[in-house]
Formats: C-alpha cells, sequence, structure tokens
C-alpha cells in the first residue's frame, strides 16, 4: 500500500514582475502569476525598509484573498540613498537623475518577501538589504547604460543582471537573487515554513503540510 501523500498546495506569485517571474521559476515548481491591485504610496515618514515590508505583505495580502488555498508570494523592492526612497525612474531623464546622484556613493536596496497561506493561517515577511556601491560614473558611462538597457522599470535604474553591473564598485548582500527582486534563499526558507517544501516536492514526498 502506498504511504499517503499529503497534496502539494498551488503556489502563487503576486507580482507581475517578469525578473521575479523567472527568479521563482528557477524553484523548478509551478505557479500562477496574479497581479495584486495595491496603493504603493509611501505613508508620511515611512522608511525606505519599512515600505517594503509593508508592501510585500499588501501584495500578498491582496492575492491570497482571492487564493485562500494556496502559498501566496509578494515582494517588494525599495532603494534607499541617503535615507530617502528611490523608486523605478520611469524615463530616460529620472534615470540620469537617479544615477547621477548615486555615483561614488552607497545605495541600500531593500527587497522585502512575504508569504501567505490562508487555510493555514500561515504568514510572514523577511527583508533582506543590499548595500551597492556605485563607481564615479561620467555621464557618458551613465548615458551610453541607459541607452543600451533603458532600465527605466528597475529601482534606482539599477539592472545589475546584465549591463548594470559594470556601475558597481562592490555588492553586499547574504542573498544572490535578492537585489535582481526576489531573495531566493529566504523565499525557499518561507515556503518550508509555509508547507511547500521545494526539494520535497521534487522528491515525490508531497509540500510537507
Amino acid at each position: 500500500m502506498l504511504p499517503f501523500l499529503p497534496p502539494v498546495p498551488a503556489l502563487v506569485l503576486a507580482s507581475t514582475s517578469v525578473y521575479r517571474r523567472e527568479l521563482l521559476a528557477r524553484l523548478r515548481l509551478p505557479f500562477e502569476v496574479l497581479a495584486p491591485e495595491v496603493d504603493e504610496t509611501p505613508l508620511p515618514g515611512e522608511s525606505p525598509a519599512v515600505l517594503s515590508e509593508r508592501l510585500a505583505l499588501a501584495k500578498a495580502r491582496a492575492v491570497a484573498m482571492l487564493r485562500p488555498h494556496a502559498v501566496v508570494i509578494g515582494s517588494d523592492q525599495v532603494a534607499e540613498l541617503g535615507g530617502q526612497p528611490i523608486g523605478k525612474p520611469g524615463d530616460h531623464a529620472n534615470a540620469v537623475a537617479q544615477l547621477q546622484a548615486m555615483r561614488g556613493r552607497s545605495v541600500v536596496f531593500h527587497t522585502a518577501v512575504a508569504v501567505l497561506r490562508h487555510d493555514t493561517a500561515f504568514e510572514a515577511v523577511r527583508r533582506v538589504p543590499v548595500t551597492v556601491r556605485f563607481r564615479a560614473l561620467s555621464d557618458v558611462e551613465i548615458e551610453t547604460y541607459l541607452r543600451l538597457e533603458q532600465p527605466y522599470d528597475c529601482a534606482g535604474s539599477a539592472k545589475c543582471e546584465t549591463l548594470g553591473i559594470t556601475l558597481l564598485d562592490a555588492i553586499e548582500s547574504d542573498d544572490p537573487t535578492a537585489l535582481i527582486g526576489l531573495p531566493l534563499i529566504v523565499t525557499s526558507a518561507l515556503l518550508r515554513q509555509a508547507g511547500l517544501d521545494t526539494l520535497a516536492v521534487h522528491a515525490g514526498h508531497g509540500g510537507g503540510a
């Protein structure tokens, strides 16, 4: 008689970010993508670190309301320079201004991830700070980088997984994928706590719930 294997819960990514989708796919788990409807405006006096955690949770909660029996992942990233948040530039002029302000300085990218599962009342959020030291970039380097990469949907205009790596002197982090948008070490740990053990699933032993 075969042993009983608990059902593997569905996995949902509460994000439309192509970067997070590509990162989560590295775990080789089937997952669904749903767009969270969340106002990302910072609250008065809210620090970049707190903002990243609040938005990661808000995104996960918004989607978990729609999929209460699924394990839902929400994530958010906020860059911080001199205590002030730096968002996605949106256009070329803003990207130039961001990179000019960051050159020769250290910027902290706060990447938060939240994992929720309504049917077991599990909810957790973790934040992974990444300190990035930018080179003393020239205006020509900034313009060349932006022309080639057009990273207008990236916080702080820093698309480090491609040519943006040439802008940097160093990256300091405990989780190598955090800067790209989803810290997979922390995400895997939270999924295990939520009852979705990646390796157990691949071994055919269910989710461990």
